[in-house]
């Protein structure tokens, strides 16, 4: 189930994707939050402008493993505006990081592509958060934000 609180995270992982998108990046944001609803960090996908790596997901990760105790990671949510990845269901798992809530699914991205013709250019194979760290609890799709994904998902390879 989604909360109010969990609606202001992922509006925020929407205006994350936002910025990504009009700086040249994948439309992917994302945000960590501790067990008392604080946002600790976010960041936006910057694989155009940083690295190929840079997933925000993976520096979500990556600084709560350098910024938070193992019992603090456990119990805190990451918010996100696509399904992680395998690189980056492995950071999260790596990490210890509690359960992720995302807004569309790697699936979705798939169809949607599809849908626009676009050839799939990915170096590895599409797998749920699941198949890569079973032991994350994970929520998602959301009916009605994936809309809004799907439109940015759009703009972005309309660029390509």
């Amino acid at each position: 189930m989604i909360t109010d609180n969990d609606m202001i995270y992922l509006r925020r992982c929407i205006e994350l994707a936002t910025e990504a998108l009009e700086a040249g990046d994948a439309p992917f944001g994302s945000v960590l939050v501790d067990c008392d609803g604080t946002i600790l960090h976010e960041d936006r996908n910057r694989a155009n402008t940083v690295d190929a790596t840079y997933h925000p997901e993976i520096a979500v990760a990556k600084w709560a493993a350098q910024n938070m105790t193992l019992a603090a990671r456990a119990k805190a949510v990451v918010y996100t505006s696509g399904e992680h990845c395998a690189m980056c269901s492995a950071a999260h798992a790596w990490a210890g990081l509690g359960r992720i809530v995302y807004i569309s699914s790697s699936r979705q991205l798939s169809e949607w592509m599809n849908e626009m013709g676009v050839v799939a250019k990915s170096p590895i194979n599409s797998l749920s958060i699941q198949e890569v760290a079973p032991d994350v609890s994970v929520y998602g799709p959301i009916a009605g934000l994936d809309e809004e994904i799907k439109a940015l998902q759009q703009r972005s390879f309309q660029k390509d």
